[in-house]
């Protein structure tokens, strides 16, 4: 079991370093080839949508990043970074994450220790006014999922189907590329997060198919199993009812403890 662990570890950090090399290779490319990417003639009704898509995707991984980094300057500059070099720099902070592991940790569950901020301090007992970023995140991804879809569907109908080889440009084709090695990024998540293969599959298509409006809707559903009196980073992990239920026992008794009141949920 520790093989196979410490072996996915390896796996993810080799993918998302291959990924990211594929990524600055491909932009390079682009740039030597076809020019700048910043002329007007470029921004076509559907690369307006597919950069709609590409960001809301962004959204997503920048709240991540902006939970998991300790301050709120590191947070900055890599959500920076996410909006100026997309999946080059999500690549490249999965790869760090990755590498921040001790042995033990890469041999225990690296995803987890990936995700979370910090596992071993992580508890129920987080302050309850971040709880109400349960209700805010619901309130976010639910409108950029709305309108993602209301996008794609004004695009259709005011410029026609996007399968049409005269959209793919080089720096079309360099969009979807960057599009699509964030979708992996969070593929991964969701392949990790549901414990069924067959639901993984399902959503995993859906991301592939449906971009970030299929991500915002898998990002409020996960919000709706919690409530707003739980933690919110309770979404990124595999957390089912009986292990919530400990975490919440778990929290009342430290604030017990420590003569903090803690309401009964």
């Amino acid at each position: 079991m520790a093989e196979n662990t410490c072996s996915l570890a390896v796996a993810l950090r080799t993918l998302f370093s291959l990924l990211g090399a594929f990524m600055l290779a491909t932009l390079l490319y682009t740039l030597f080839t076809d020019g700048s990417p910043f002329r007007k003639e470029l921004l076509t009704p559907w690369m307006a949508a597919t950069l709609i898509d590409f960001y809301i995707n962004v959204v997503a991984l920048a709240v991540w990043v902006a939970y998991k980094e300790s301050n709120w300057i590191s947070s900055f500059l890599w959500i920076i970074f996410l909006i100026c070099f997309g999946s080059i720099a999500t690549c490249s902070y999965i790869v760090l994450q990755f590498l921040k592991l001790s042995p033990q940790e890469s041999s225990q569950d690296p995803m987890y220790y990936v995700l979370l901020r910090n596992p071993n301090k992580t508890t129920a007992a987080e302050p309850k006014r971040k709880n109400s970023f349960v209700v805010a995140l619901t309130a976010l991804f639910g409108i950029l999922g709305v309108f993602m879809l209301g996008t794609i569907v004004y695009t259709i109908v005011t410029d026609g189907s996007p399968f049409r080889m005269e959209l793919l440009t080089p720096w079309m084709a360099a969009t979807l590329v960057d599009f699509y090695i964030n979708v992996v990024a969070i593929s991964v998540w969701i392949a990790y997060k549901e414990s069924s293969w067959i639901n993984a599959a399902f959503w995993i298509i859906l991301l592939i198919c449906f971009g970030s409006a299929a991500t915002s809707t898998y990002i409020v559903w996960q919000l709706f199993q919690i409530s707003c009196q739980d933690p919110v980073y309770l979404i990124l992990d595999i957390v089912d009812s009986l292990l919530r239920t400990l975490i919440i026992a778990h929290a009342r008794a430290e604030s017990k403890y420590k003569g903090i009141p803690n309401e009964a949920q």
